[in-house]
């Protein structure tokens, strides 16, 4: 008997995948460099599942049916090349490597190429829904080889989560070529700093202005997550501020303030640069992670300052203003990464169908919610959308909910508690929507010491005029950077 498909990196997230495939009716090959992991799995209740389990390379490349297929659950880095070039040694030409991991889009686009120049077709794919997401059902974004996908779709479209209104419609489909599937998943990743960053600032007005306790928390969580909010981040927040430990208490309130990050928010924000998009609700969510990250400072730091007096307020009517806010924002957070997509989609040729990627995103992934279908409909409408912001759908929801941002964004300001993400989100949709911005001062301040030129009002664009501001200046200017 031979295997259907191979799973390298036999870890938590290896592991659950390899069972979700195995539950879909295929048998699956597993190694893992650590050969204990591997032996404890076949060793326990999973003895009798279609599982084929080996301990060299050349066994475990062996026991698939042709075309290969095998899918590396492993850490993102130079380890993927090394055992990308193990691999090799074993392959043939028309066989397909896949890489499941959370690895940067570039690497992808340079592994495409050169494992197409030794005939092996190579898939980067991103999984999102963490260990329980691989297990039931996660959310797949594959891109790389166009031909491999043939291959293999039948069992992403078997394991991937199901959305729509019957729960059949698959979370995955064919992102692109190159490294756009790995794309994809590093800005899902941002929006999920994103959104777990507002809700923490949401939690933060609860907690240090409101004073709510965390059993009101939880219940205010759970039931906007009956609404609008409705989503899977709101809804473990709910569950999160509910849970207490072995000893009665709960237990967010023993957790440490430093929050950790893997990289991929930051990727976001290096990649927005280089696009010339503005991320800035992404980019303040990165930010306040390593903020976070200066406990002993920012201890210190406290100890030297008054503290800001609070100010009483009706805690129902701050917690209405506090719901559209978190709603605004996450919207907001949601256009600013599209429009980064449709740009990076642009600049390395993906073509990537928008309307698609939000359809599978409904299930399965982190960042999961109620408006993602919303979404798929504003794309669907107008596939040339600049901005989720200005289509008819969204440009009424934010309408009618960006008061309560602008509500909550001055009471955390007044109050003394930092709301980097919420800040962020309503500069944005304010200088999106301004008419007239001030920038016409800033790009005179840059030819009066630099000759760097403008546009003018009363003239076409792409003309450029240098002004000789002191006098002394002459007419010489500077070449044009447009970024």
């Amino acid at each position: 008997m031979l295997a259907d498909i191979g799973i390298y990196g036999f870890r938590v997230m290896g592991e659950n995948l390899a069972r979700n495939i195995e539950s879909k009716g295929y048998t699956v090959a597993i190694m893992n460099r650590t050969d204990s992991v591997v032996k404890e799995f076949m060793g326990g209740k999973n003895k009798d599942g279609n599982f084929i389990a080996s301990y060299t390379m050349k066994d475990f490349v062996s026991s698939l049916k042709k075309p290969r297929k095998i899918m590396l659950m492993i850490k993102a880095g130079e380890v993927v090349d090394l055992v990308i070039e193990d691999l090799l040694a074993y392959l043939e030409k028309g066989d397909i490597i896949i890489d499941g991991g959370n690895s940067n889009y570039l690497d992808s686009e340079r592994r495409v190429k050169y494992l197409e120049s030794k005939g092996i077709d190579f898939v980067g794919s991103g999984v999102s829904g963490g260990e329980l997401g691989a297990l039931h059902g996660p959310s797949l974004m594959p891109g790389g080889s166009k031909k491999a996908w043939e291959s293999i779709k039948d069992i992403f479209i078997d394991i991937s989560a199901k959305a729509g209104k019957d729960n059949l419609e698959a979370c995955t489909t064919w992102i692109g070529e190159g490294g756009s599937g790995h794309y994809v998943k590093t800005i899902h990743n941002g929006i999920e700093y994103g959104d777990m960053q507002l809700i923490s600032e949401s939690y933060a007005v609860m907690r240090d202005l409101l004073y709510l306790d965390n059993k009101k928390m939880s219940e205010t969580f759970n039931k906007w997550n009956k609404d609008k909010l409705e989503s899977y981040l709101i809804e473990i927040t709910g569950e999160i501020l509910g849970t207490k430990d072995e000893d009665g208490d709960y237990l967010v309130d023993k957790i440490l303030d430093a929050a950790m990050q893997k990289g991929t928010g930051k990727l976001s924000v290096i990649s927005a640069l280089e696009e010339a998009q503005p991320l800035s609700l992404i980019t303040e969510a990165v930010y306040a992670r390593i903020l976070s990250s200066m406990k002993d400072e920012r201890v210190f730091a406290s100890g030297l300052i008054s503290k800001v007096e609070k100010e009483t307020y009706d805690k129902s009517e701050v917690l209405s203003y506090l719901e559209d806010a978190l709603y605004s924002a996450k919207i907001i957070s949601y256009a600013q990464g599209f429009s980064l997509m449709a740009e990076a989609s642009k600049n390395y040729n993906w073509n990537l169908n928008l309307a698609e990627i939000a359809s599978i995103w409904r299930g399965g992934c982190i960042i999961r919610s109620g408006f993602l279908d919303d979404i798929k409909f504003a794309y669907n409408d107008n596939t040339k959308l600049s901005n989720l912001m200005v289509s008819k759908l969204f440009s009424k929801k934010l309408e009618e909910s960006i008061k309560g941002l602008r509500k909550i964004v001055s009471i955390g300001a007044l109050n003394g508690i930092a709301m980097p993400a919420m800040s962020s989100a309503l500069s944005y949709y304010d200088g999106y929507h301004t008419k007239t911005l001030p920038a016409n001062l800033l790009q005179a301040q840059r030819d009066y010491f630099g000759a760097h030129m403008f546009e003018r009002v009363d003239k076409k664009r792409g003309e450029f005029f240098h002004y000789d501001w002191s006098g002394e200046g002459g007419k010489t200017s500077s070449t044009i950077y447009k970024d």
